[in-house]
C-alpha cells in the first residue's frame, strides 16, 4: 500500500456496522454488558488502533464517499468500544487486582515495545468484528480481510514509527521471533498480509483458545514427596532460570510421561509459574509447534511445555533429531520445558539447555508421598508402603486416588491391587498375570527351604531400612528386590513356591512363556525380555521364569556367530538381573546347567528335594478331599511305599477323585478307596517310565 489508498467499496462493512442496522431501527451496542472485563478491555485497546486506521483513511481519501463511510463506521465503532470499556482499560496494567490482562502478560513476557503491541492490535482487528474485517478487506489489494504491511506502516507512522523500524520489528523483533506475528503472501512486502498466531486473539480475549491441531494437557498439581528432588542443585538452577525468564530449554527426560509431567509441575510450582502444556502430533516439527505455543503461553503468563508424542522426536525409530531449543529454537525468547522420552534427543545448537535428573526419589520422600496421599496411613504404614512399593510420587498419587475411589483400606494389599489394575492391562506377548492364593501352609518343604522363602519376602519389607536408612545400598552396592533360584526334580513344588511368594508379598505372579519370548532373530529375545522385566517392575509383580536354564545356560567358547550372540544374550540378562527392582524367581531342574555368573547374582539358591516319608504323608493329607475318603485309605502306607514328589501326589489324588466319583454314581459305595489311589499312583509311574513298586500287602481285616 502506498501513500494513496486504492479505491474502496465499504458496503460489506457499512451493512454490518452498528451505525447502519439492517432493519433501520436504532442500533444497540455491539458490546454486551455480560462480556468480561478482559474482553471489553481488549476491545477498547483495539479501538485505539481502529481510530488510527480512521485517521489514515480520512487523510488519504477524504473526498471519496466510500472513505467517508469507512471513517464514519470506524469512529462510531471506536466510540461504542470505549464507552463499554471498564475503568482504566486503556492504561496498561491489571484489569483485576490478581490477574494481568493477557495483552499485558504477552507484552511483558516477550518484551514487546509499544509499536509491536500496536501491531498485535492491528493484526487482531479482523477477528474483533465483522465490520472491521470488511473494512480491512476493502483496503487490501487482494481483497483479504487482513491488514497489510503497508497499512501497518501508515498506522504506525501516526505514532512516529518509520518504515525502517517497522522492517526491523517484522524481521527480528520479539513478536516476530516469538511467533506472535506472521507475514504471508508472495507479493511485495507492503502488500503482504499481517497475521496473528493462530487462536491468539481469542486467547487475548480471555477465551481458552489454542492453536488448531494442538492438544492442551494438564500436568496437574505437583505430588507430595518431591522435596528432595527439588533441592537438587541443578533443579534449583532450573527454577531460577524459569523465574528470571532466561531463554533456555529445561529437559525432563523420564521413562514415563506421567513422571516427567509431575516433575514439570513441581519445578514450575517452585518457580512460582504455571504451565501451558501441549502434546505434539506424530510428524509435527517441534520448532514450529514451539512458535505456535509461545504466544499462547505468554498471553496466559505461563511457561510453554512441549510433550512430544512417542515417535515425533526423530524422523525414524532409530534416529534422533536435535533437541528443540538447542538448534531450531535458538532465537526464541524465554524459558521452555521439554518432557521427552529418555534417550530420544541429542543436544546441539547455541541455546542453553538444562537436562534435569529424573531418577527415583529417596526413601524419606517416598514415605512422605504415601503418608500425604493415602488417608489414615501412619508412619509405620508409610514405611511399609515405601518399602514394598517404592514408586515415584507421580505413581503414588495415581494409586492413592484409585484406593480412595474404591473405598479400600489404606494398606499394601489395596495399593498393590490398584497398581496392578492400572498398569497390568497391557502385557508383552507370552506373559500371563495371575493372582495366586497359596498360603505358606500349602508348601510342604524342609525347614531350611521354607525359611529362605520367607526371608525373601522379608527382604521386600525391610529393604527400605537396610538399603536406605542403614546406607547399605551405597556401601555394599546392593540392589533392591530379591532374586531366587529354585532347583529340584520336576514336581517338587518350584512353581507352587513362586505362587506362595506372590501371595505372601500381596502381589500378582507374572508367568512367562519362554517359547514366545525367545526368538531366532538377532536382538528380538533381548527386546522381549526387556519388555517383560519392565512390565514386572511396573506392576510390582513376582516375575517367574520357568526352566531358566534355557536362558541362563553356561556360556561357551565362541566358535561361530551363534555362540557370540548367545553369549551376548546371557550377558544382557545378567545386567538386567542386577538392575531388576522386584522379586524374581528362576526355576530349573538342572542346576549344573546354570551359568556361574547367574548363580553369583542370586540372593537365594533353594534346593527343593524329594519329600521324605513324613512330608509325603502330609502331602497326601493336604490333597485328599476331607469327608470323601474311605476309612480304609491308609496314608502311612502310601507315604512309605511310594517315594514320589509332591506333583505326583497331587496328580494321583486328582485322578483317584475322578475315578471314585465315576464309580459312586453306579455303586452303593461312595468316596475314594485305597484301590483308586494305588491305581492312580501306578499311572504316574507309567508316565515316568519307572517300575511300579507294587501294591501294599492287604491287611487281615480286609479279607
Amino acid at each position: 500500500m502506498g501513500e494513496r489508498l486504492i479505491p474502496i467499496a465499504l458496503h460489506a462493512a457499512t451493512d454490518r456496522s452498528p451505525s447502519a442496522p439492517a432493519d433501520g431501527r436504532a442500533s444497540t451496542s455491539a458490546f454486551p454488558m455480560r462480556a468480561s472485563a478482559v474482553s471489553l478491555t481488549l476491545t477498547a485497546r483495539a479501538a485505539g488502533i481502529a481510530d488510527l486506521v480512521a485517521r489514515v483513511v480520512a487523510r488519504l481519501d477524504s473526498a471519496d464517499p466510500n472513505a467517508v463511510a469507512t471513517v464514519t463506521f470506524l469512529r462510531s465503532w471506536v466510540e461504542q468500544a470505549r464507552a463499554a470499556a471498564p475503568a482504566g482499560a486503556l492504561v496498561p496494567g491489571t484489569v483485576t487486582p490478581r490477574e494481568p490482562h493477557p495483552l499485558d502478560a504477552l507484552t511483558a513476557t516477550l518484551g514487546l515495545g509499544e509499536a509491536e503491541r500496536d501491531l498485535v492490535l492491528l493484526a487482531g482487528l479482523a477477528d474483533e468484528h465483522e465490520g472491521l474485517a470488511g473494512t480491512l478487506r476493502s483496503l487490501h489489494p487482494l481483497g483479504e480481510p487482513r491488514p497489510t504491511v503497508g497499512l501497518a506502516a501508515l498506522v504506525l507512522a501516526e505514532t512516529g514509527v518509520d518504515r525502517d523500524e517497522l522492517r526491523r520489528l517484522l524481521g527480528a523483533g520479539p513478536a516476530a521471533r516469538g511467533g506472535v506475528l506472521r507475514i504471508i503472501g508472495d507479493t511485495g512486502l507492503f502488500e503482504r498480509s499481517l497475521l496473528l498466531a493462530d487462536g491468539l486473539w481469542e486467547a487475548l480475549h480471555g477465551v481458552e483458545a489454542t492453536p488448531s491441531g494442538l492438544r492442551v494437557i494438564d500436568p496437574g498439581p505437583p505430588p507430595a514427596g518431591l522435596d528432595g528432588w527439588l533441592g537438587d542443585d541443578l533443579v534449583c538452577r532450573a527454577a531460577r532460570v524459569i523465574t528470571d525468564g532466561e531463554p533456555a530449554t529445561v529437559v525432563l527426560a523420564a521413562a514415563e510421561e506421567r513422571i516427567s509431567l509431575a516433575r514439570c509441575a513441581a519445578i514450575l510450582g517452585r518457580a512460582g509459574a504455571r504451565p501451558f502444556a501441549v502434546r505434539t502430533r506424530p510428524g509435527d516439527d517441534l520448532a514450529e509447534v514451539a512458535r505456535q505455543v509461545i504466544p499462547h503461553a505468554a498471553a496466559r503468563g505461563a511457561v510453554p511445555v512441549l510433550v512430544p508424542t512417542p515417535g515425533t522426536i526423530g524422523p525414524t525409530a532409530d534416529e534422533t533429531r536435535p533437541l528443540p531449543g538447542s538448534g531450531e529454537l535458538g532465537e526464541l525468547p524465554g524459558p521452555m520445558i521439554l518432557c521427552a522420552a529418555r534417550g530420544s534427543t541429542r543436544l546441539d545448537g547455541p541455546r542453553p539447555v538444562l537436562v534435569l535428573p529424573v531418577d527415583g526419589v529417596g526413601p524419606d520422600d517416598c514415605r512422605l508421598a504415601w503418608r500425604a496421599m493415602l488417608p489414615g496411613v501412619d508412619d509405620a504404614g508409610a514405611a511399609e508402603l515405601a518399602a514394598r512399593l517404592p514408586l515415584d510420587p507421580a505413581w503414588v498419587a495415581v494409586v492413592a486416588r484409585d484406593v480412595r475411589l474404591a473405598g479400600a483400606e489404606s494398606s499394601v494389599s489395596a495399593a498393590s491391587a490398584a497398581l496392578r489394575r492400572r498398569t497390568g492391562a497391557v502385557l508383552p506377548p507370552g506373559v500371563e498375570l495371575i493372582t495366586p492364593d497359596v498360603p505358606w501352609e500349602r508348601l510342604i518343604l524342609p525347614e531350611d527351604a521354607a525359611l529362605q522363602l520367607r526371608d525373601a519376602v522379608d527382604r521386600l519389607t525391610h529393604q527400605g531400612t537396610v538399603l536406605d536408612d542403614w546406607g547399605m545400598g551405597r556401601t555394599a552396592r546392593a540392589h533392591r528386590g530379591a532374586r531366587l533360584l529354585l532347583t529340584g526334580m520336576p514336581g517338587t513344588g518350584k512353581s507352587l513356591a513362586a505362587e506362595a511368594l506372590a501371595t505372601a508379598a500381596h502381589t500378582d505372579l507374572m508367568r512367562v512363556d519362554l517359547s514366545q519370548i525367545v526368538s531366532k532373530w538377532l536382538g528380538e529375545t533381548e527386546k522381549n525380555l526387556a519388555a517383560t522385566f519392565d512390565a514386572a517392575e511396573r506392576t510390582q509383580s513376582v516375575l517367574l521364569l520357568d526352566e531358566a536354564d534355557a536362558l541362563f545356560g553356561n556360556r561357551t567358547e565362541i566358535s561361530d556367530a551363534h555362540d557370540r550372540y548367545a553369549n551376548l544374550e546371557t550377558a544382557y540378562l545378567l545386567q538386567r538381573l542386577d538392575s531388576f527392582d522386584g522379586l524374581l524367581v528362576l526355576t530349573t531342574n538342572l542346576r549344573h546347567n546354570i551359568d556361574t555368573a547367574t548363580l553369583r547374582r542370586m540372593d537365594f539358591v533353594i534346593e527343593l528335594p524329594l519329600p521324605d516319608e513324613t512330608s509325603r504323608r502330609a502331602l497326601w493329607a493336604l490333597h485328599l478331599p476331607a469327608g470323601h475318603v474311605a476309612v480304609e485309605v491308609d496314608l502311612d502306607v502310601l507315604a512309605r511305599m511310594y517315594p514320589v514328589p509332591g506333583g505326583w501326589i497331587r496328580n494321583a489324588s486328582l485322578a483317584a477323585a475322578f475315578a471314585a466319583a465315576a464309580e459312586s454314581s453306579s455303586a452303593e459305595t461312595s468316596g475314594m478307596q485305597q484301590q483308586h489311589l494305588i491305581a492312580a499312583v501306578r499311572r504316574e509311574y507309567a508316565k515316568a517310565a519307572l517300575p511300579f513298586p507294587g501294591e501294599p500287602p492287604r491287611r487281615r481285616d480286609d479279607n
